[in-house]
């Protein structure tokens, strides 16, 4: 059985109405099943399709770099410490 990683994927939206750069984590088994889940999420809360968005880089993080309350607190259990 795999392990699940969190992958941190950054990279832009470039729709003719809205530019801005994002940052999301993600639980996942492979780098390329983060980037289709950023692509769904963004897709279905921004309505953007995915020739919009850039996905710049997409980098496996270790938990005690994960930032998200909720990916942290999914994570590591109840562990967490969650501020």
């Amino acid at each position: 059985m795999s392990q699940v990683k969190v992958f941190r994927v950054t990279g832009k939206i470039t729709k003719p109405n809205l530019r801005t750069a994002f940052t999301k984590e993600i639980r996942a088994l492979k780098p390329e099943d983060a980037e289709e889940k950023v692509f769904m999420e963004i897709g279905s809360k921004h309505r953007v399709k995915r020739f919009h968005i850039k996905i710049q880089k997409i980098e496996e993080i270790s938990p005690e770099e994960i930032q998200d309350p909720l990916v942290k607190k999914i994570t590591l259990g109840k562990d967490a410490n969650v501020e």
